[in-house]
């Protein structure tokens, strides 16, 4: 059976990634929302070629939280259901920068949490509405435990994860499934300053996972898995111990 599937921040590396699956896969209905034009429509053509029934875009700054309410009420007017919700917008901020500025600080907090948030809040009373269908929200691992050396991202992806689980709990009895992602280091445009492991992987392997867990209806997983254990292991560390870690 062919499915409705809202992604948003359509242009990240690990959305553009899952979708090409879903695409693939023959018959989805796609709706794209993402605030790069020229990407999107990328994305668009890319999509259809590869085998989509259809995609819709919608060209939006996630950050003007008053257009969040009509964006999802266009997607069901579209779309008519929505199976699938994937929201995969976000930034990697400089903590520096961050530490010395509140305001940046609130805006990355704005953009990694908030925004998410709001979309997240909008799109709960719809699929409340509709009794199925499941929502996927990426996160991080570094929501796990405040570092150093993330810990303005951290602390937005934290809040992302906490929502979630809140959500989660509403939505179970309403037949939704709510699921959590959290990857590790993932090798994308984002990220490409960083020096890489063996710890990296490539979006394509964080979208078959996500698709894996939202087919299994799993609450909450981590990408790729062996990042469930190295998280068991930075928050089993003793606070007196973890505060004069460099992490």
């Amino acid at each position: 059976m062919s499915k409705n599937i809202l992604i948003i921040g359509a242009t990240s590396a690990i959305a553009r990634a899952t979708a090409r699956i879903y695409a693939q896969a023959g018959g989805n209905n796609l709706f794209l929302v993402a605030r790069n034009k020229v990407q999107l429509d990328r994305n668009c053509a890319d999509l259809q070629v590869r085998g989509a029934a259809s995609v819709h875009t919608e060209t939006l700054d996630l950050n003007q939280f008053e257009q969040h309410g009509p964006l999802i009420d266009k997607v069901f007017d579209v779309m008519g259901r929505v199976d699938i919700v994937l929201i995969a917008h976000g930034t990697l901020p400089d903590q520096n920068e961050c530490a010395a500025d509140v305001e940046k600080t609130l805006a990355e907090l704005n953009t990694n949490a908030i925004s998410i948030i709001s979309l997240l809040t909008h799109l709960a009373n719809r699929m409340e509405q509709q009794r199925f269908g499941t929502i996927a929200v990426i996160s991080s691992v570094a929501g796990d435990r405040g570092r150093q050396s993330n810990y303005i991202y951290g602390a937005a992806k934290g809040m992302v994860s906490v929502f979630m689980q809140g959500l989660r709990n509403r939505l179970f009895k309403s037949g939704v499934n709510v699921l959590t992602i959290k990857p590790g280091f993932v090798d994308t445009p984002m990220t490409k300053e960083f020096d890489k492991g063996l710890l990296w992987v490539k979006p394509d392997a964080i979208a078959r996972g996500i698709i894996k867990a939202i087919n299994k209806r799993k609450g909450e997983v981590y990408l790729p898995g062996f990042w469930a254990l190295i998280m068991f292991i930075i928050r089993s560390i003793p606070e007196m111990i973890f505060k004069r870690l460099s992490l």
